[in-house]
């Protein structure tokens, strides 16, 4: 007989070993306690543990568990590996496929696919192991935006505007990822957009504070001065636009469950999408739950959602 999720047994994977484990370690704990708090059964696994010398995979199989919430960020929680593992072990997760979890996590993969189907993203370069500086300036201008190509929570991202700068970004980079991606900026407000069970929630306009060049790891994470703009500031008819964008998006990837798409406004009205984020962060600062309180649904409700939607899934397998 099918089990209800109430009856079932939720682990709660976070940390990781990506550069993103500190966020991740924020957020698993929330998500744990949200669960529990709904009355479900909740297991938590830090996989590889705090010196990340364990094994994952006898981490995995040493527990008793139904469902996965993935409250991993970046690396293999993101790029479609854990999810993989877990169906190889035959257990149900949240989130996206394996699939569209690796698509998603490689900006410039998911670059070329856009630009093949006519998603509107910025225009791009992108270098293995090595990035040609004077290659950049002769086919792009200053300013201009450079990040590895899969890492997220805008880890190893920069705005260069001279040489000096690019230089620095692209050493920076390549800390993080041998796959660079040099960005043309976008000069105007960003919005993200997200998207639960294949519904697009209100925008939020992110506005960082003066002193930060970018909405960057710290802006998100760490600083208490950036603004983010609940409703966002546009109109009705260029929100749903927005949404319909980010939409497009997100189905276009394979997305599923739930997500993030993060998008760029130029000063002539256009709307440019930057990347979609199939494990978004769901830290007391992250973007998620902030959409998600805006209609009324606060963190405990969401994640039991998010976690339904999953099972749900299972039950109509």
């Amino acid at each position: 007989m099918f089990k209800t999720l109430k009856e079932s047994v939720i682990a709660v994977i976070y940390g990781g070993r990506s550069a993103e484990r500190e966020v991740s370690l924020q957020s698993g704990p929330l998500v744990a306690e949200g669960l529990r708090s709904k009355g479900f059964q909740v297991v938590e696994l830090d996989l590889y543990g705090p010196n990340a010398e364990l094994d994952p995979i006898v981490q995995l199989q040493a527990i008793e568990f139904d469902l996965a919430f993935i409250a991993l960020h970046g690396g293999e929680g993101e790029d479609g590996r854990v999810q993989a593992l877990l169906e190889m072990m035959g257990k149900s997760y949240t989130g996206s496929s394996p699939l569209a979890c690796g698509l998603a996590m490689d900006k410039v993969l998911t670059k070329r696919f856009w630009h093949g189907i006519g998603i509107p993203t910025p225009a791009y370069l992108s270098f293995v192991d090595y990035a040609d500086a004077d290659v950049v300036e002769e086919q792009m201008s200053y300013p201009m935006i450079i990040k590895p190509s899969r890492e997220g929570s805008t880890i190893g991202i920069n705005k260069a505007m001279n040489r000096a700068e690019l230089d620095e970004a692209l050493l920076k980079a390549l800390e993080y990822d041998s796959d660079i991606l040099v960005e043309e900026f976008v000069d105007g407000p960003e919005f993200t957009i997200t998207v639960i069970d294949d519904v697009a929630y209100p925008p939020i306009g992110l506005k960082p504070a003066p002193n930060h060049k970018l909405y960057d790891y710290e802006a998100k994470y760490v600083a208490d001065d950036t603004e983010y703009l609940l409703p966002c500031g546009l109109n009705e008819d260029d929100e749903n636009e927005l949404q319909m964008l980010a939409l497009d998006a997100y189905r276009s990837l394979g997305c599923s469950g739930w997500g993030r798409v993060d998008v760029m406004r130029d000063s002539a009205g256009v709307f440019w999408v930057l990347e979609v984020n199939t494990a978004p962060g769901m830290t007391s600062h992250s973007l998620v739950p902030m959409a998600a309180n805006y209609v009324g649904i606060d963190y405990a409700s969401l994640v039991e959602k998010i976690a339904q939607n999953a099972w749900g899934e299972v039950e109509r397998d």
